[in-house]
């Protein structure tokens, strides 16, 4: 009997301790998922964010926890972004670490739980066109979103609407014409924020998952360089850098430098729009295209149906590849003026090819070559004698007795090269000769 209650015991032990396993593995297993939202919110962060929560499922974690310091960026990225976070089954916590500024603190909005560090601020998400307040319409539908955002996490949808518009009043919290940022106390007084902490080592243990394993996501290095060449700012440099690099390969001697420059930009342009999934390879073929017309258009002399084609390809190649038609123009307008520019310097400082003579006439008309420019009193040569240098008919040069040259019409003759002739009037800025012979 007593044999059988010591392998009871020894069992329950066993048991006690494999449950006691399970317990202490559970804990290390635990798992959270950190996506920094930094700098502009843009497209490219977009296609990051809904990538690293893909993921994140992937690997099961417990936690993601969106790290927000940005100012702000475009409506449509941030709107991806909360349709990314909506969708995904795991839970999301926002820890604002800096400023969750315009559509930042719309993307804070969207998450379920908000932690935020002491001097960090949330808000001032008024929708802008340029350097003007957006119109009415459009205000009207991002507070709306703004609000809906709030709702569907249990904050004041009024706080939120007065962030995105500054005729919202709400008392002893903002007056009319101010948009309203928070600080991390204000947000903590307005249940807009749910925890106060130093950092994400203590946010951690706010969320009892201390000692969880810790999984940050990293940009690619496609992703990097497409955020670059996306970026609205940026995106207009590497389109004039590559057409004037073409235009000035073409028509100038050199190393291939500029040329290569001009695809690796256009390479950049185009490439890095097609990544950000903003266009397809309809639009590079379409630039393509615009480039081999524009090569018929120079190899065949006058201004044709090539050309014509080339400029509306290469034009609707670009507005294709943007984002919006409106940064489609903007980076079109921008890379016209620097083409101009660049392609104007380039000429003055670099050797040109013999192609460039066929489209500039540089042949110079000086006294010392005999030629007089005919903005003089040309009356002075009536009665002078000369010899014909070309057929007249009726125009043509002579060349006076005394070495001038001119240039002359008869009066509807036609008079054989190396004839005497002889200027019987002047008209205008024309010098009417007739044969000496018929005197």
């Amino acid at each position: 009997m007593k044999k059988y209650r010591v392998v009871s015991f020894l069992l329950f032990i066993g048991v006690l301790f494999m449950f006691s396993l399970n317990i202490l593995a559970d804990v290390s297993l635990a798992k959270v998922y950190v996506i920094p939202i930094e700098s502009t919110i843009d497209l490219g962060l977009a296609s990051f964010v809904e990538r690293s929560y893909l993921e994140a499922e992937k690997l099961d974690v417990d936690m993601v926890i969106l790290e927000v310091d940005t100012p702000g960026g475009r409506v449509d990225a941030a709107l991806d972004i909360r349709e990314t976070i909506w969708d995904s089954e795991i839970p999301t916590t926002a820890l604002v670490k800096g400023g969750a500024i315009s559509a930042g603190a719309f993307i804070t909005l969207a998450a379920p739980q908000i932690a935020m560090v002491p001097g960090s601020t949330i808000g001032d998400a008024e929708p802008r066109d340029g350097d003007e307040r957006a119109d009415e319409k459009f205000l009207s539908y991002w507070a709306a979103e703004m609000a809906s955002t709030a709702d569907k996490n249990g904050r004041d949808r009024e706080i939120a609407v007065a962030m995105a518009d500054r005729d919202v009043v709400i008392q002893d919290v903002v007056e009319k014409g101010k948009l309203l940022t928070l600080t991390y106390k204000e947000a903590e007084e307005l249940s807009y924020t749910d925890y106060i902490v130093k950092d994400r080592a203590e946010l951690l243990k706010e969320l009892n998952l201390e000692g969880a394993e810790v999984i940050e996501a990293k940009f690619s290095v496609a992703e990097k360089i497409t955020r670059i060449v996306t970026n609205p700012y940026i995106a207009p440099f590497f389109l004039t850098i590559g057409i004037a690099g073409i235009i000035i390969e073409v028509f100038t001697v050199g190393w291939g430098v500029a040329g290569a420059v001009g695809i690796l930009s256009l390479v950049l342009y185009f490439g890095g729009h097609l990544l950000a999934g903003f266009t397809g390879w309809g639009s590079i073929l379409l630039f393509m295209l615009g480039l081999i017309l524009l090569g018929v258009e120079i190899a065949v002399p006058g201004f044709g149906l090539p050309g014509f084609g080339g400029i509306v390809s290469i034009i609707s190649s670009i507005v294709l590849a943007a984002p919006s038609w409106e940064a489609g123009i903007v980076s079109l307008v921008f890379a016209i003026v620097g083409t101009i520019i660049l392609v104007l310097i380039s000429f003055k400082v670099l050797t040109k090819r013999k192609l460039w003579s066929r489209l500039v006439l540089d042949t110079k008309y000086n006294k010392e070559e005999g030629y007089i420019p005919q903005i003089e009193d040309l009356s002075i040569y009536v009665g002078k004698t000369g010899k014909a240098v070309t057929i007249l008919r009726p125009a043509g040069t002579v060349i006076l007795d005394n070495g001038v040259r001119l240039d002359v019409v008869t009066n509807g003759d036609f008079i054989h090269k190396g004839a005497k002739v002889e200027i019987v009037r002047a008209e205008g800025i024309r010098l009417v000769v007739q044969p000496i012979d018929e005197q």
